[in-house]
């Protein structure tokens, strides 16, 4: 079983047999998986790898949708511990729909509404109040969808992380220097860090973040 942020990814402890699975009796994703292609996607190719019995695939699937999954109950002002437990629910749920699963595509959508569930079903039971409006959440847990501005967030969030781990090594660094290092490094630390001209930066710059725009379009980001 594989470790996440401290978490085991595949925690068979008996809660999770207590709680409630979503109905998904008439969700057409589910049905019985057809054979997949060399040219399928990243998805498609680890989801095969996964029913073919491969742990690595099933780790790399878990470490590419983790952040995905964690933030959801961050949105829900779930404590650190809750969100461990919602991944671990979600992880053992995705391992048993796998089989059925027939367009891998449709995997984050699924795992953004799984979670949702989830957390909005944990903030029911508890009886504590969410950060956003109350009626909003109440909402989630009664039909078990999301809102709009969360599913919406979610999305955004992981076209952009899968448009970044899209691109070239050296355009993938330099996005991440440039957008994600807390403190942001200066130009010529971060030419140094990459081995490029200082000069060079704001023109590779601008090639990366076309290629990124690219990317996001064909994730569907607007």
């Amino acid at each position: 079983m594989k470790s996440v942020d401290g978490a085991t990814a595949l925690d068979s402890r008996e809660p999770l047999a207590h709680r409630p699975a979503l109905d998904r009796s008439q969700d057409d994703r589910f049905v019985a998986q057809a054979p997949l292609s060399d040219g399928d996607s990243i998805d498609a190719r680890l989801v095969r790898q996964c029913l073919e019995g491969d742990q690595d695939a099933w780790g790399s699937l878990l470490e590419r949708y983790k952040r995905l999954i964690y933030s959801i109950p961050v949105k829900y002002g779930l404590t650190q511990s809750e969100a461990t437990d919602i991944f671990q629910d979600v992880c053992v749920e995705l391992l048993a729909e796998l089989p059925r699963l027939r367009e891998p595509k449709a995997l984050p959508k699924w795992l953004s509404q799984v979670t949702a569930h989830k957390c909005a079903q944990l903030k029911r039971l508890t009886n504590r109040q969410p950060s956003a409006p109350a009626e909003t959440i109440e909402d989630v847990a009664d039909s078990g969808d999301l809102t709009e501005q969360v599913l919406l967030d979610v999305e955004r969030e992981q076209a952009l992380r899968d448009a970044v781990a899209a691109l070239p090594p050296r355009c993938r660094q330099l996005i991440h220097a440039l957008f994600y290092e807390t403190p942001a490094k200066p130009y010529r630390e971060i030419a140094r860090d990459l081995n490029l001209a200082c000069g060079s930066i704001g023109f590779i710059r601008g090639r990366c973040l076309g290629r990124l725009r690219t990317e996001l379009r064909k994730n569907g980001f607007r």
